[in-house]
């Protein structure tokens, strides 16, 4: 009997889903609906996740279906129009907040995404335990001109070391020109920086001339972020490595450069040394105060001289200041050395040998309180060339013959941090790498280059005040 009243003859209408589930099926259908709705959820996940992909694609989608192709392209059109205008107007920030976010999430998801776990495992910084493979996390990535900033959750137990020494590997499995690591100031994270164009592949012109140099931030050359590299003078003394046509002339002429104002007014005072007989440093002679060359002899007289007068300063500055301010009565002494090896290590007069380093380890020990500072080049960075070298806070290190070289000039693990002086090309002379205040990792900067024409004329322009007078 039916539980409902049916008024005879009428037709009693058939449901739109009469099946009978037997009872052993209701698990199978359960498992397909899980996978169904499984599958909707990840399919919405992915589609909040690359939302700059889903976002468009289904406005589009939409305005198609709604107008027609016509609207959609006349819609595409004007999108097109709107950031030609923003690019014509306003390139930083088009270039800022328009095509390096785009360029940016795209490259993640085709170059360093598609990729990430297989390239992880071939570099050795992919691991298992207990049957689990445990990979690190691509967090973000960032772009700009000249390159990518990969930024990586580290696994438990890896330091950025580890990332440094595996950075030229990363580079080539990404298909990029170089890598280098990076730590953050999160101790869990590493930024792995992949160039794409290097923006020290062209020769640095001079720098403009200061008016007051500022001896805390001295204008030398372009680093690899495209940012000036300013060095800070006060307070140390400057080391300058680099095998032969390396560029250190480079750095020395961009150092007097940035000095040349202080030289013209009196606030600094340079004496130079050439024991190549003059033949770098000849052609600034107006610059300089004393410039010693051809004997090694009178080249210790001078350095002994220059030890006098640091310990007069001294006692006149005892009680009275902890720190030497540069006037036009008491300026700054800058010492130039163009081959220090030539000075310490190759000299066969033994007695002059030893004056000369006796005399350097004292400028260099005593002198930055008092504003006397060492600029020294040479070519061969080893301990015993250079039994001092430890007294030089600030180091630059240009293209080097030997992998291990780096170390000796930048301090140890340099090279893991990126400091790969041995594979500098030996067609961008005055490249090298620098350690800033506060950085761990060695910053790669190209230094200006000054022809002989530029370096006589900020001899004729610069020249002492002194000369002048006398001349006139």
């Amino acid at each position: 009997m039916p539980l409902i009243n049916v008024i005879p003859g009428e037709k009693i209408p058939v449901a739109p889903m009469n099946v009978r589930l037997p009872a052993w099926r209701i698990p199978g259908w359960l498992l397909v609906v899980w996978w169904l709705l499984r599958g909707l959820i990840r399919l919405t996940v992915l589609a909040v996740r690359y939302w700059w992909i889903s976002g468009p694609t289904g406005f589009v989608w939409w305005v198609w279906a709604s107008y027609g192709w016509p609207t959609l392209l006349a819609v595409v059109l004007g999108i097109a129009t709107g950031c030609a205008a923003w690019w014509r107007w306003h390139p930083a920030s088009w270039l800022q907040f328009g095509w390096y976010p785009v360029l940016a999430r795209w490259r993640r998801l085709w170059v360093y995404r598609r990729g990430w776990a297989s390239v992880m495992a071939t570099c050795g910084l992919a691991t298992a335990f207990a049957g689990d493979r445990y990979v690190p996390l691509l967090l973000s990535v960032r772009c700009d001109r000249y390159g990518d900033r990969v930024t990586v959750r580290m696994l438990p137990g890896q330091i950025p070391d580890d990332w440094g020494r595996a950075a030229e590997r990363l580079a080539y499995a990404f298909r990029l020109r170089e890598g280098r690591a990076l730590s953050t100031s999160r101790p869990d994270r590493v930024v792995l920086h992949f160039r794409r164009r290097d923006p020290l592949a062209g020769t640095v012109a001079p720098l403009p001339v200061p008016q007051v140099p500022d001896f805390t931030s001295l204008t030398l050359g372009v680093r690899e972020d495209g940012d000036p590299y300013a060095l800070r003078l006060a307070g140390t003394h400057v080391l300058i490595a680099g095998a032969t046509n390396s560029g250190k002339g480079s750095v020395i002429w961009s150092l007097i450069r940035s000095l040349a104002a202080g030289v013209r007014s009196g606030l600094v005072e340079l004496w130079a040394f050439d024991p190549k007989g003059g033949m770098e440093l000849a052609a600034g002679a107006p610059l300089f105060a004393r410039f010693a060359y051809d004997d090694p002899d009178s080249m210790a007289g001078v350095l002994e001289e220059a030890v006098k007068r640091m310990r007069l300063r001294a006692a006149r500055l005892r009680g009275v200041s902890r720190q030497h301010t540069p006037t036009v009565d008491d300026p700054l002494l800058v010492i130039v050395v163009d081959e220090l090896a030539a000075l310490t290590a190759y000299l066969t007069d033994r007695k002059v040998r030893d004056r000369i380093r006796e005399a350097l380890g004292l400028l260099l020990s005593q002198g930055r309180a008092v504003g006397v500072h060492v600029v020294a080049a040479l070519q061969d960075p080893r301990k015993d060339v250079l039994p001092f070298r430890d007294l030089f806070p600030t180091r630059i290190a240009l293209r080097m013959t030997e992998p291990e070289q780096a170390d000796m000039v930048l301090g140890d693990g340099a090279r893991d941090r990126g400091a790969v002086c041995d594979q500098i090309p030996e067609a961008t002379p005055g490249v090298g790498f620098v350690v800033l205040d506060g950085v761990r990792e060695p910053v790669r900067v190209r230094f200006s280059y000054l022809t002989d024409q530029h370096i006589n004329d900020l001899a004729h322009t610069y020249r002492r005040h002194t000369d002048e007078q006398e001349q006139a």
